[in-house]
């Protein structure tokens, strides 16, 4: 644990400010995301007719759009930024590993989708560790404890 927070004390005062910046369009990109999913309902009807489990389907696809939603919006206001990318993580290894990764790297018949898939994971994984800095929600709370 003191490990943990050894690495939080350094990464909240090794944090760039323009960072920040990245992590509000990174969690607008994956609210917009979210939304595209929500409202692509034809296709996501499609894999569900086609597959055996439609009930893990449709749960799944609760997940993803919920998390996309809500994920996104705690991310971009840096609201426990690190426990919002914990539920963005899965949905981002099985796009890259699982549903792009067949289509190729810098291929164009598949829109870019498997770069840009990989872009968000690896940015992910930079917010895990550098948390949500300065311009967020979090570190408001953490200087204003009784407002």
């Amino acid at each position: 644990m003191e490990t943990t927070n050894k690495m939080e004390l350094w990464a909240d005062t090794h944090h760039p400010s323009w960072l920040d910046f990245i992590r509000i369009a990174l969690g607008l990109f994956i609210m917009y995301k979210g939304v595209l999913f929500i409202s692509n309902t034809g296709a996501l009807l499609q894999i569900m007719k086609d597959s055996d489990l439609q009930f893990f389907n449709l749960a799944l696809a609760h997940y993803v759009a919920f998390a996309h939603l809500v994920g996104g919006f705690m991310i971009a206001m840096g609201l426990k930024t690190r426990f919002a990318i914990l539920f963005q993580l899965p949905i981002l290894m099985g796009a890259v590993f699982f549903v792009n990764i067949d289509q190729g790297f810098l291929s164009i018949s598949n829109n870019l989708e498997f770069e840009l898939s990989l872009a968000v994971l690896v940015l992910l994984f930079v917010f895990l560790f550098y948390g949500s800095g300065r311009v967020s929600l979090d570190y408001w709370m953490k200087n204003h404890p009784n407002w």
